[in-house]
């Protein structure tokens, strides 16, 4: 007898829960199964382990669509950055890397390259919505976490507005 129960053990201790029937002593008395999220005498399971996101890593090729994608891109990405902005002759350097001034894109329209765009960009902060996504909570990171990025971007014109495009985008140009 387990206060006011005749306590049938039926137990199973996988993941630190049991389960067992009682027969209660009251005026209606009945017999029903519940399951405990924790043992006697045992504290609560712990909690697993929330997820952690390190912001804006470098993503992986994504299946299919870039699979014929240049090996190691991103390191020619800022090899390219990191030398046009040295480059005593901007035009001379887009020569040299093969990028082309006048090209026709995959869709056949043709283009003219107007710009190179260069930055960088750092991440000092993260937000994470609160269930239900009305609000948010930001956090500063700790400069360990923070991230930083070159970005480049070349903007063509295709006769009636700037089209942006990626140095991988840039690749697939068949020049004229």
């Amino acid at each position: 007898m387990h206060r006011g129960h005749d306590h049938h053990h039926h137990h199973d201790h996988g993941a630190g829960g049991h389960s067992h029937s009682h027969a209660h002593a009251e005026a209606h008395a009945h017999a029903h199964s519940h399951s405990h999220p924790h043992g006697h005498n045992h504290g609560p399971a712990p909690r697993p382990a929330a997820q952690w996101q390190t912001p804006h890593l470098p993503h992986g090729p994504e299946p299919e669509e870039h699979a014929h994608a240049e090996a190691d891109l991103d390191l020619v990405e800022k090899a390219f950055v990191e030398g046009f902005a040295t480059a005593s002759d901007p035009t001379s350097f887009l020569r040299l890397a093969r990028i082309p001034f006048d090209a026709v894109t995959t869709e056949g329209a043709r283009v003219s390259l107007l710009r190179v765009e260069t930055g960088q960009t750092t991440d000092v902060g993260a937000v994470m919505p609160h269930l239900g996504g009305g609000s948010f909570r930001y956090d500063p990171l700790p400069a360990a976490m923070t991230s930083r990025r070159r970005t480049l971007r070349f903007v063509y014109f295709d006769g009636s507005a700037a089209v942006p495009m990626t140095l991988e985008q840039v690749r697939t140009l068949a020049q004229t």
